[in-house]
């Protein structure tokens, strides 16, 4: 190895050192990789936010608001109003209809419930954690769709 190599190296290893002090990754990283990456097998299509407005992905922890997600044809309405130590979470799916509603919390385990021919659906005692909600859509043989991790 060079003197010039030996010395990007040294760079790097201390930009490197830097970057983890003054910005290190947020806690629990991993496991929420690893808790996005078990609907890996699932033939799932992804959700967008449409609209965060304070609310910021996995690094933000939310205690109550309102966030949109879609994809394609279908719109995810949820208003999080947190009780206790729990959250409930009131839902609207546009279009409307008989679709699954599964909110999976990392660490415990998943929630189920049918959103009514309106879209309505409503599932309380959500435990705080990395959150998802898995959408099975009526009518569209098995289409599953999935909102992006959030921190309840």
């Amino acid at each position: 190895m060079n003197d010039t190599q030996h010395d990007d190296e040294a760079l790097f290893a201390e930009l490197s050192r830097i970057i983890d002090l003054v910005d290190p990754p947020p806690a629990g990283l991993v496991e929420r990789v690893q808790f996005a990456l078990e609907l890996e097998d699932l033939d799932v299509e992804v959700a967008r936010w449409e609209r965060a407005g304070q609310l910021a992905g996995v690094r933000s922890s939310v205690d109550q608001g309102t966030i949109t997600f879609s994809v394609s044809d279908l719109t995810v309405m949820i208003n999080l109003t947190k009780i206790g130590r729990f959250h409930r979470i009131d839902g609207w799916l546009v279009p409307g209809g008989r679709h699954g509603v599964e909110v999976r919390v990392a660490d415990h385990g998943s929630t189920s419930t049918t959103a009514d021919e309106d879209g309505r659906f409503v599932l309380e005692d959500v435990p705080h954690g990395v959150t998802q909600i898995v959408i099975s859509v009526a009518g569209f043989g098995g289409r599953t769709v999935v909102t992006p991790a959030v921190v309840l």
